[in-house]
């Protein structure tokens, strides 16, 4: 065949249109975990049906599941033939800091994503929507904010529950003690030995320690709604490119009926260690969020 100087462009500019694209060069929390083989999943000891360790062997969760959705997806998209998951327990008061010194990659727990938060770190699309409630011993008389007045009211230590407790304080004019677990087990023995009136916290949480609680019958969630707020993965601030990959990973779980089968799994069926079943279910607002994903601070 005689190659002209017109078939030359052609054959030219077709190869150049056949070479594949180049690869985004790594940067962040990317390159860090294509360099070192590993990536590291912030998780916690007692965020039940969220984040919790069973048996102390192993993180389960909705938040865990969630993670280990985007680990697979990360290790597809950087072509590890292997990808080491490190789990790192956190606890409220740790978990930005840790997150902020590059100790862990993932935070995959029950943290709101808020626009204060949003000053020191990101997060993946929302993952769930929580009401701020609090939960009373059934026969305490308590129905509301007001009946708090001169009562205390625990909360856990580095939760956005404290402020709307003090927020609440102000606008119904009563005056509490206020309390502070190291986690959400401690809270809520303080509640279950009467030392507090009253634990304030994300009603999803309350009611999973109250069906693993000796006597659940003994408690009601009660109340006004404090806040409306949404759980998300936290990462890393001003690291795009990883955020991309979360949101990706993320996105395709809420648009295929995977997110459905893995909150039928978390909210309506018995759960280890007890095979307590929540028996929650899901509410307009979270389907909202998987319909429309955004990561959007309360």
């Amino acid at each position: 065949m005689r190659v002209t100087p017109k078939l030359l462009s052609t054959l030219v500019l077709a190869a150049f249109i056949a070479q594949p694209t180049l690869a985004e060069e790594l940067t962040g929390t990317l390159k860090k975990i294509k360099d070192s083989g590993r990536i590291v999943v912030g998780v916690r000891d007692a965020s039940q049906p969220f984040s919790y360790l069973l048996n102390d062997k192993q993180y389960v969760g909705y938040s865990v599941d969630l993670c280990n959705k985007v680990v697979d997806s990360v290790k597809k998209q950087l072509k590890l033939s292997a990808l080491s998951v490190i789990y790192q327990p956190v606890t409220s008061q740790t978990r930005i800091p840790l997150m902020q010194n590059g100790t862990i990659d993932l935070e995959c727990g029950s943290t709101t994503n808020s626009m204060e938060r949003q000053k020191q770190v990101a997060f993946g699309n929302n993952m769930f929507w929580v009401n701020v409630r609090m939960a009373v011993k059934a026969n305490s008389g308590i129905k509301g904010l007001a009946d708090l007045n001169g009562k205390p009211v625990v909360t856990t230590t580095g939760t956005t529950s404290d402020r709307y407790i003090k927020q609440h304080e102000v606008g119904s004019k009563i005056d509490v003690k206020n309390l502070y677990g190291k986690d959400h087990d401690e809270s809520f023995l303080m509640l279950e030995t009467d030392r507090a009136a009253a634990f304030v916290m994300d009603d999803t949480l309350l009611a999973a320690k109250i069906a693993n609680s000796r006597n659940p019958a003994d408690f009601a969630i009660v109340g006004e709604i404090l806040s409306g707020e949404p759980y998300g993965i936290m990462l890393r601030k001003d690291d795009p490119q990883f955020k991309k990959a979360v949101d990706d990973a993320l996105n395709a779980v809420y648009k295929s009926k995977e997110i459905y089968n893995l909150y039928a799994k978390w909210f309506q069926s018995p759960i280890p260690p007890k095979g307590l079943n929540l028996r929650m279910p899901m509410s307009d607002k979270l389907k909202a969020l998987f319909d429309n994903p955004n990561d959007k601070g309360a």
